[in-house]
């Protein structure tokens, strides 16, 4: 049986999730990389939001991607450990939502699993959890936001970089999961879940607070404030 990793959401904010692996599994429709329970966050304003503007480009062209509410998020480390793999320099390449940009993007989709996990990944940093239980993965990071190297102990919770949108990535957002191997290509994926948030549905308004669990797909989550610190 594998080892759940029981982690905190790495930012502060609401944050969308897609592609939750409390829908499906494997999360990402693929057990490649090490993916099969990856959860992704998508930044969004206090109204749902993901994106400031909404033109004729998001229609029928690419995006800039500092349109996206997630650009430039800070991310933090979702569990303490030792940072055993950093990679940065690659682009914040355009963001597409239309149906036109997307379908030529799936298109070229072969082509970057053929580039290994650097092509998917793209600015990424995985960490490894004390004790040998297993390796995170967060994935799509903002080129030249990286804050740590190889080697550095990550604390929970310690800025580690800022959401990007380099890779294997159609817009700004946060994929992260959880391996038992720090290699995504040769690696297993690991279920997560987290330790405890505030959670809101597509229909509803109303926040439950939820613990060690994995979001719903398409909920907006946010961190819970710890006991003694509310209002």
């Amino acid at each position: 049986m594998l080892s759940v990793v029981d982690l905190v959401l790495p930012f502060d904010g609401p944050w969308r999730v897609e592609n939750s692996p409390a829908r499906r599994v494997p999360s990402h429709g693929t057990d490649l990389f090490g993916g099969t329970y990856a959860i992704d966050f998508v930044g969004v304003d206090e109204r749902g939001r993901t994106a400031f503007t909404r033109d004729w480009r998001t229609l029928l062209a690419t995006e800039a991607p500092e349109r996206f509410v997630g650009f430039g998020r800070p991310i933090q480390a979702p569990v303490a450990g030792t940072a055993v793999a950093v990679h940065d320099g690659e682009v914040d390449h355009e963001a597409r939502r239309s149906p036109l940009t997307l379908a030529g993007y799936a298109v070229s989709q072969a082509s970057r699993v053929r580039g290994g996990p650097p092509a998917i990944a793209g600015n990424h940093v995985t960490i490894a959890l004390a004790g040998g239980e297993g390796f995170v993965l967060l994935a799509h990071l903002q080129r030249g936001s990286i804050l740590v190297s190889v080697g550095d102990h990550v604390a929970e919770g310690q800025p580690v970089a800022r959401c990007g949108n380099s890779g294997n990535s159609t817009q700004p957002h946060l994929h992260l999961q959880a391996m038992d191997d720090a290699d995504p290509s040769v690696a297993r994926g690991l279920p997560i879940t987290f330790r405890r948030f505030r959670e809101r549905g597509r229909r509803s308004g109303d926040a439950v607070e939820r613990r060690d669990a994995v979001p719903a797909e398409g909920a907006v989550v946010e961190g819970a404030v710890p006991p003694g610190r509310g209002p």
